[in-house]
């Protein structure tokens, strides 16, 4: 599956693609899942490895929100956790997640300050345990309109997608 987060429309839309990894293949599923109850600028997604778990980062609040999804990989299946945490102290438009396969860490781009911010999670995969350890990147010498981050799975590579220059940019943390 694909998903894609509108933020003009606050909602998160699912695609199917009949073959795997390739976008042009993608079609509507039909599903989808409002976060307007919760924010109503969403500017990013993330899903657990099993699908069950969702977060959404919202610039309206600069927040960070999780939701339950009662099917794994069906948005139409998402529910509210009631589980929150404010990232207004760090960047006021915190972007694009992505959460460690473990669960004990999550990053995020602020667009505000064009930085990674580290989130350690005290419980895994519960954002309201997250809190901030003082470790962040900035991208700004590559792109003034950070918008997306991506690590590798086994944490060696970052990558960071800008839009003033339209490019994606890849970093060693080792």
């Amino acid at each position: 599956s694909l998903f894609i987060a509108g933020n003009e429309n606050d909602t998160v839309y699912q695609y199917t693609l009949s073959t795997a990894w390739d976008v042009s293949t993608a079609s509507y599923a039909s599903k989808s899942f409002s976060f307007s109850s919760q924010d109503t600028a969403s500017t990013g997604i993330e899903f657990i490895y099993d699908g069950t778990i969702m977060y959404a980062s919202g610039s309206g609040t600069d927040t960070i929100y999780q939701y339950n999804l009662s099917t794994a990989w069906d948005v139409s299946s998402a529910s509210y956790a009631s589980k929150s945490f404010s990232v207004s102290l760090l960047d006021g438009g915190p972007r694009q997640l992505y959460v460690s396969p473990s669960g004990d860490k999550l990053w995020f781009m602020g667009i505000s300050t064009d930085t990674v911010y580290e989130l350690d999670l005290s419980t895994g995969f519960d954002i309201s345990t997250a809190s901030y350890n003082s470790v962040s990147f900035s991208v700004s010498s590559q792109d003034s309109i950070p918008t997306g981050v991506f690590f590798k799975n086994d944490g060696s590579k970052m990558y960071a997608i800008g839009i003033s220059t339209d490019a994606i940019y890849q970093y060693s943390t080792t």
